[in-house]
């Protein structure tokens, strides 16, 4: 058995546990932010997934759940608008992403290539990881032993662990954690009585969406920073499994896919689907890359989605213990970022290639947000889109050396 696929169907299943436990967390955190149902989060995020994986032709190890970027304008169009509102504005964003999809189809990928090379795309994946590690630390700083327990029993099974112990390190660290949480009174009684009253069984709140041009015009433009964060997570995928999705099936089809799963969370009640750098750090850790372990991870959500009990013990799980696998999912997706810079082999010598990447990583990481007025709102251009962008706009206007390079052209890296 290859380390990119999974023969036995039983490893499977608890492989897709894995990834579905890893999305949890920020799948239920959004819609808790935005006004919401988390339960209609996580069908939608499973079945954002399966379609997803449908229309790629199952060949993208992506997971999609709930995404940051929506979370202030969905926020404000809920509380002025309604859910229903809301659910529109995203559907208009994912319609756009479909217009992207059609202009990559009409221009060529490799013309979008030439403006991401691995002098831009390996500091934009290290601000991802690095991105994402305040969320992690302030997670393990509620217990800290806590979530040291549940990392090392994450790295523990990783290096030493047999056969499908090995395969499955982050599972493992939450069980762990959550054990020991148990054994020593860390998980809430709020979180045990919630598991108590909670039924095995029952169907997420669904409601339908309402088209509100207002509400079209504050959320959908913000798919225009998404779309950068879809180029950039589609890469870092493809790094962490060595293939070049951007080729095939093509960065217009991953669009095309991700436009629509994000309109089927919407029309369902969810917020808006993105793909997540969480599943990328397992599949970077345990380097398991089968396809068909996303899609059973997908299946488990649809099925937390119907069932409030499953969902209220997740959700029961200690800050610290989401710390303890954060600290690592997080800083594994930053070291694909290194690698990338490593193998194509940047010289640093050079200063064009210094600004390029001090320009990516100061912005990406140092809190830097631009601001953007649309439909009345102030939203902001900041983290890995703005990183992303600036390392564009560097990259493209900063004169280059005769004798430099920025490494070999994406689809060569493979």
């Amino acid at each position: 058995m290859s380390a990119s696929t999974v023969n036995d169907p039983a490893r499977r299943v608890v492989l897709g546990l894995q990834h579905s436990i890893a999305m949890f967390g920020a799948t239920v955190l959004v819609p808790i932010l935005v006004g919401l149902s988390p339960s209609v989060a996580l069908f939608g995020a499973g079945v954002a997934t399966l379609i997803f994986h449908l229309l790629t032709r199952g060949q993208v190890p992506i997971f999609l759940g709930s995404s940051f970027a929506f979370i202030a304008p969905t926020a404000l169009v809920v509380k002025e608008f309604g859910p229903a509102a809301a659910g529109g504005g995203l559907i208009a964003a994912g319609v756009m992403y479909l217009l992207f999809s059609g202009l990559v189809k009409l221009l060529g990928t490799d013309r979008l290539l030439r403006v991401f090379p691995p002098v831009v795309t390996g500091p934009v994946i290290i601000v991802i990881g690095l991105g994402l590690s305040s969320v992690a630390v302030n997670q393990a700083k509620t217990n800290w032993w806590l979530a040291l327990v549940t990392l090392g029993a994450a790295v523990i099974a990783s290096l030493y662990g047999k056969g499908l112990f090995r395969m499955i390190p982050i599972l493992v660290g939450v069980v762990t954690g959550y054990v020991v949480s148990l054994l020593t009174g860390q998980v809430t009684q709020e979180g045990l009585d919630a598991i108590a009253a909670a039924p095995l069984l029952g169907l997420p709140d669904f409601h339908a969406p309402a088209l509100d041009w207002r509400a079209v015009a504050i959320i959908a433009p913000v798919a225009v920073v998404t779309f950068i964060e879809h180029v950039g997570d589609v890469i870092v995928n493809g790094r962490v499994v060595g293939k070049n999705f951007l080729e095939k099936p093509g960065l217009s089809r991953t669009l095309f896919a991700d436009g629509l799963a994000n309109m089927s969370s919407a029309a369902l009640g969810g917020p808006a689907a993105t793909t997540y750098a969480e599943n990328t750090g397992v599949l970077a850790l345990t380097r398991v890359y089968d396809p068909r372990v996303l899609q059973i991870g997908a299946v488990f959500a649809v099925l937390f989605g119907c069932s409030p009990k499953l969902a209220a013990v997740l959700k029961s799980l200690p800050q610290g213990v989401l710390g303890g696998v954060s600290i690592l999912l997080f800083g594994m997706i930053a070291s694909v970022g290194i690698r990338t810079l490593t193998e194509a082999k940047i010289d640093f010598a050079h200063s064009r290639t210094l600004i390029i990447v001090s320009l990516i990583l100061v912005l990406g990481l140092g809190g830097a947000a631009f601001p953007i007025q649309v439909g009345g709102t102030s939203l902001s251009l900041s983290g890995m889109a703005l990183a992303a962008l600036v390392g564009i706009v560097a990259n493209l206007i900063l004169p280059r050396q005769r004798d430099e390079a920025d490494g070999p052209p994406e689809r060569t890296l493979h």
